[in-house]
């Protein structure tokens, strides 16, 4: 965690020297000059909240917990609080994308059905107006809710993921894309957000490891390269895979969880292995773990896929 601060001020000015927020001030701005929500509620002439209000609140109530728990015997429970206190965020978001979803299918319904009269002029303007209004408050929902994962990750230096599925970001920091929905996103064609396009990058290492600086270097070197890149993991939560997702984090790199199929035993890891090199990688990072990582390593060579292949010799001395 970061170190202790004499005031909120001081606190927030660290959090901004350690976090961008591009396009934050845009996912407030408001598309209508009136809002709704739903057909029993009347059209209201309501502002969205003040962007730079709304991430104060942010670094207010974050900072404030893990400034209490810190430097205590409770300061390893910070981060499961503050992570709770994000993914709400992300499940509101979800539902408002799910109602925006069925607005949006309504409105495409009576578009496909016009009517001249009346009463369908006015049904039609209502249910634009709803589906605007739920749109603005998603998209300033998932930018509270980067900026406060964005948070997150400057304190505990791990990404705030959820426990399921996609978290899929308005543009403030990277997308994190649970393998079957970019899968299958791919395979319907199916919006950008869940089906980024761009070339691969495949990641995979073992849970020992402690050198980030070693990683972090050799996927910024790669970066350059490949600007434009998608990284696809191997989904674990510590060791090498947590280091490369604290990484994308930071550098707004989307990436891609392929997590393992229990349900396939042993064999779970050599068929992940295969949906990897499925995506057709231009560029392989693999570090030493176990015969899972022995196994794609092998592939990556015999491919003749560009890659980087660290040890766990390779690794400077722990401080």
């Amino acid at each position: 965690m970061t170190q202790a601060f004499a005031s909120f001020e001081a606190l927030s000015a660290f959090y901004r020297e350690q976090i961008e927020t591009p396009g934050f001030d845009t996912a407030f701005a408001e598309q209508g000059s009136m809002a709704q929500l739903s057909v029993h509620e009347e059209p209201m002439a309501t502002d969205m909240p003040d962007p730079q209000a709304a991430r104060g609140a942010m670094e207010m109530a974050i900072g404030t917990i893990f400034d209490l728990l810190r430097s205590t015997r409770m300061e390893e429970f910070a981060q499961d609080i503050v992570w709770g206190f994000v993914n709400s965020f992300h499940v509101t978001a979800q539902r408002i994308e799910k109602r925006e979803d069925e607005a949006s299918k309504k409105l495409g319904d009576m578009a496909r059905a016009f009517d001249p009269s009346e009463i369908y002029a006015v049904e039609l303007e209502e249910t634009q107006r709803i589906c605007q209004t739920l749109m603005d408050c998603r998209e300033a929902m998932e930018a509270m809710r980067d900026y406060a994962g964005e948070i997150y990750r400057v304190e505990t230096g791990r990404p705030f993921s959820t426990v399921r599925g996609s978290r899929v970001s308005s543009g403030l920091t990277a997308s994190q894309i649970d393998a079957r929905d970019f899968l299958a996103a791919r395979s319907a064609k199916r919006r950008e957000d869940h089906a980024p396009t761009g070339p691969v990058v495949i990641f995979s290492g073992g849970t020992d490891w402690h050198d980030h600086e070693l990683l972090w270097d050799a996927l910024d070197e790669t970066h350059v390269r490949i600007p434009n890149l998608i990284l696809a993991t191997t989904a674990q939560h510590k060791g090498c895979d947590q280091i490369a997702h604290a990484w994308a984090a930071a550098r707004g790199v989307k990436t891609v969880r392929f997590t393992l199929n229990r349900a396939l035993g042993k064999r779970a890891g050599f068929l992940r292995n295969e949906q990897l090199m499925n995506l057709k990688p231009v560029h392989a990072m693999v570090c030493e773990g176990s015969g899972i990582q022995a196994n794609l390593l092998t592939r990556v060579r015999e491919a003749g896929v560009p890659h980087h292949a660290f040890g766990l010799r390779h690794q400077r001395v722990a401080a």
